[in-house]
């Protein structure tokens, strides 16, 4: 089980591999959403998003047998590019098994890193079947995107970072939205923030039709979502909770908050425009939720957990909210 020594452990194995990331601040997305919200932008990390932390933990991890004979994993596209990148860190062979229906941008710089890429349709296929196959029959350690504790941990690191940060800012007490499909850098930076920032409180935030963990969070048991496809969104479309996750989160979490694909769309449009920024909209939905969702705290930190947007949904963002 993940705990803030592995956090720290993996804190130290990524020093000088990943980036640490701002946190950003601006007065006029504070007059919009009638609270204090500061952004820590991840999107700024290697591999355009938080996933390089998760990525370089577990890779790093691994005895070398495990290295040389390889790893895969499974993803929409962001977890894809941070196993990607540290396996070719590392020169172990790496296979990631993504939909057919991921951007193309993030398809692209996944076999830009070196992996092999092989393409299931996300509908009609199981991935999880798919992938136990491949890792079977070449000997593959499977890096799950985030039921891996040292997946967990790695991702752990931003609230280390944040509870350095926020202090140094003058923020002891905040909600801290969280960008959420199966909970790995929710519950990592809800373990780290408990070790070494109790005022702040993760909120998982998640869009509309896929809001899995909100709804588990409420009813205390794990909720499944209808479809598997179907928002803008997609780094963050799961079918339900990690079983890992779940139990850290729902000890750990407030209520999850939900946001439509519009306002995430609006999100990524504040974004480039107040904090010169880019997000993906599914890198989008925590300042969304930070910025348009009731109930929420004067200060609050939003995770902007992903920038690998491509051109045609950046554009349209930009055109519909400029």
């Amino acid at each position: 089980m993940t705990d803030i020594r592995m956090i720290e452990a993996a804190a130290g194995r990524i020093a000088g591999h990943v980036r640490r990331t701002p946190l950003l601040h601006a007065p006029l997305l504070d007059r919009i959403a009638g609270r204090q919200v500061l952004v820590k932008a991840e999107c700024l990390q290697l591999t355009g998003s938080f996933k390089a932390r998760g990525g370089w933990s577990a890779v790093s991890a691994l005895d070398p047998q495990a290295l040389a004979r390889g790893v895969i994993a499974f993803s929409s596209g962001n977890h894809a590019q941070g196993v990607a990148y540290a396996a070719a860190k590392h020169a172990a062979p790496c296979v990631i098994l993504m939909p057919s229906d991921a951007p193309e941008v993030k398809i692209a710089n996944t076999r830009a890193y070196g992996a092999e890429v092989v393409l299931y349709d996300r509908a009609t296929e199981d991935r999880d079947a798919i992938g136990a196959t491949i890792a079977s029959e070449r000997g593959l350690t499977l890096i799950r995107p985030y039921d891996d504790p040292q997946v967990i941990a790695g991702q752990g690191t931003v609230g280390l970072e944040l509870a350095e940060q926020a202090h140094k800012a003058g923020v002891d007490s905040a909600a801290v939205l969280v960008c959420c499909g199966g909970g790995g850098l929710a519950s990592g930076i809800a373990l780290a923030l408990q070790a070494r920032a109790p005022g702040l409180t993760v909120r998982t935030a998640e869009p509309q039709g896929f809001d899995d963990m909100a709804r588990s969070l409420a009813s205390g048991t794990r909720q499944k979502n209808a479809a598997l496809s179907g928002s803008i969104c997609d780094a963050i479309l799961t079918p339900t909770p990690g079983e890992l996750t779940f139990p850290i989160l729902s000890r750990l979490a407030g209520p999850g908050a939900v946001v439509t694909d519009e306002q995430a769309l609006h999100a990524v449009a504040l974004a480039f425009s107040h904090l010169r920024i880019v997000l993906e909209p599914g890198g989008a939905v925590a300042l969304a939720a930070a910025l348009f969702a009731p109930d929420l705290p004067d200060s609050v930190v939003a995770i902007a957990t992903g920038g690998n947007v491509d051109p045609a949904t950046f554009s349209a963002a930009l055109d519909r909210f400029a």
